[in-house]
């Protein structure tokens, strides 16, 4: 059985964050919310999240800062921003800083949920990619050791 994924929404607005939660939750995801870039910072340092969806605006700091804090601290973690201030500055900001993804707000469901879902995808085949590459370099060294090289 697949292990579900932990998903991380930051937004200060709480009808916002029930919405994208309660979507969530019905397909089958861990979720966890945060209102603020602090409390975000501290539940990803205690739990690993496979994706965080990040609005840009917070009330203790800007999403982009956020969005570096967490990449630095965790860079395989997928990273969605999320706005109601879009703009080509945030999108190029947030796409340096990291971001996976940029989704303007309001947020259709089917759009947030295709995101996602992809994002997740592309993190396992990653994650699959570097698996293979250990395994053959693994396999590699072994062939050297029996053929009495080093």
């Amino acid at each position: 059985m697949e292990k579900k994924k932990n998903i991380l929404i930051v937004d200060d607005d709480e009808a916002i964050l029930d919405v994208i939660k309660d979507i969530l939750e019905l397909k089958g995801y861990n979720v966890d919310t945060a209102r603020t870039g602090r409390e975000a910072i501290q539940k990803t340092r205690a739990k690993y999240y496979n994706l965080a969806l990040l609005d840009i605006k917070l009330p203790d700091m800007e999403g982009t800062q956020l969005l570096s804090r967490i990449h630095r601290d965790t860079p395989k973690m997928m990273k969605i921003m999320i706005t109601g201030y879009a703009s080509l500055e945030n999108a190029v900001d947030s796409l340096n800083l990291g971001a996976d993804a940029y989704l303007m707000k309001p947020v259709e469901t089917e759009k947030l949920l295709k995101t996602v879902e992809q994002k997740l995808r592309e993190q396992e085949e990653a994650e699959m990619m570097s698996e293979e590459k250990v395994t053959e370099w693994i396999k590699s060294r072994i062939r050297k050791i029996e053929s009495g090289a080093s």
